[in-house]
């Protein structure tokens, strides 16, 4: 079925099949160019939205040189507002744009979000002030949940009924590997060559990936009975805000800790600085591995994988807290921590798709908007016990006590939607 020649999707005037029968339409060679594309569109928004982090003193010192002059730690901590406002974007633009774009070819839709991306990077690497360029990195946020939950749905759909799931973990590998490559290097070139040529950078991968987007990836017509009151009633289902919440705290258990690796790395462990990268590289490989396999795995038993994703996060983050001391112990922890993040991706993913019903973009868009404020909680709770003076491996058992609250809203979830079927 997979050796025919596919025809040309790419004119909405075509009567293009849906489902199965349009999986059948396409070749392989087409559909894993198609994936690959919408897996780069993953890998920037990875290097856009993380290596930020790693270039904040640079962009306090040239953004806000007075300040770095007179208290260089209070400008970091201002400069470090554009990773706030870039996750600002993601959560108020993954809804509203799945919503009101909800008629629009999901191929049409990925193209003017990547031409946002487009947009919204090259005016962070341009525009000279810390205000614009604030603004710069609310606008690069707003098209990043969408994306992925669109490019989620396109993926299951290419890859067809019982693979749903690895084709949502196939799109997700361009953001975990962007940790292994894209993190350090972006981070690197913006060290040795300044802040702005990072998001130049930026700006190249995803124009590439507009035009691979455009070549490889199929036409399908929108669907004309869609409507923003359909795509919004995913707000009135408990399922779907208890899946949000899972994830929301459960991922909040990764970042409680996450967060603040560098000094656990340098001040428990008692490595050198230079290690950090090494430790980051190591999370990111894991989490890579855990969510292919976790595309696999969800496949065969969504609510199967979501236990066992928050149960082995629970597990490793508590192991980081009790072994970092050791630097075997501080690798080992941190790849399996990776690890099963990483699978949790598309457990969520796919979770929040089979909730949604007939709201689908919406909620696989609102996967990430969970994310980011997991992101938000687990670095806020992490931050408040090393304030407290509990050291630094206080957040880990912080990230425990996320991961379990994580399993626990599952279980309700499963058992509202027995009790619902019933």
């Amino acid at each position: 079925m997979d050796s025919k020649t596919p025809v040309d999707e790419d004119s909405p005037s075509q009567d293009t099949p849906r489902g199965p029968a349009a999986v059948s339409r396409v070749s392989t060679a087409r559909r894993w160019a198609a994936l690959l594309a919408l897996a780069l569109g993953g890998f920037g928004i990875g290097v856009t939205e993380f290596a930020t982090l790693g270039l904040i003193p640079d962009l306090a010192s040239d953004l806000l040189p007075d300040a770095y002059s007179a208290d260089p730690a209070s400008a970091n901590a201002t400069a470090g507002i554009l990773v706030s406002v870039y996750a600002l974007g993601v959560v108020v633009g993954a809804p509203t744009i799945t919503a009101l774009a909800a008629r629009v070819s999901r191929k049409r839709l990925l193209l003017v979000l990547l031409g946002v991306f487009v947009v919204g990077n090259l005016l962070s690497a341009v525009l000279p002030s810390f205000g614009l360029v604030m603004a710069a990195r609310f606008v690069s946020g707003i098209p990043h949940g969408a994306y992925f939950g669109v490019a989620s749905l396109v993926a299951a759909s290419l890859m067809g009924p019982g693979k749903r799931a690895m084709g949502v973990s196939l799109v997700l590998s361009g953001l975990t590997v962007a940790n292994i490559v894209g993190v350090p290097l972006g981070t690197f070139v913006g060290q040795t060559f300044g802040w702005r040529t990072t998001y130049l950078m930026v700006t190249l991968i995803f124009a590439v990936t507009l035009v691979f987007v455009l070549i490889a990836v199929p036409f399908r017509r929108g669907d004309p009975t869609a409507t923003v009151k359909n795509e919004l009633s995913a707000f009135r289902r408990p399922l779907v805000w208890l899946t949000l919440l899972m994830g929301s705290v459960g991922f909040g258990g990764m970042f409680a800790v996450y967060t603040y690796v560098t000094p656990l790395t340098t001040d428990v462990t008692g490595l050198d600085a230079s290690f950090v990268p090494i430790v980051l590289v190591v999370f990111g490989v894991g989490m890579t591995v855990g969510n292919l396999l976790g595309g696999w795995f969800t496949d065969h038993g969504v609510k199967r994988s979501l236990i066992v994703a928050m149960g082995g996060l629970g597990l490793s983050v508590l192991a980081l807290g009790l072994t970092s001391a050791s630097p075997v112990g501080l690798i080992a922890s941190i790849l399996f921590v990776g690890f099963f993040v990483g699978g949790a991706g598309p457990a969520v993913q796919t979770r929040l798709m089979d909730v949604s019903r007939d709201a689908q973009s919406v909620a696989a868009a609102l996967n990430h908007s969970a994310l980011n404020i997991g992101n938000s909680l687990g670095a806020y709770l992490g931050g408040l016990v090393i304030a407290a003076g509990l050291g630094y491996t206080s957040p880990a058992f912080v990230g425990v006590a996320l991961a379990t609250a994580g399993i626990l809203v599952a279980l309700i979830s499963f058992a509202v939607e027995r009790r619902r079927g019933r």
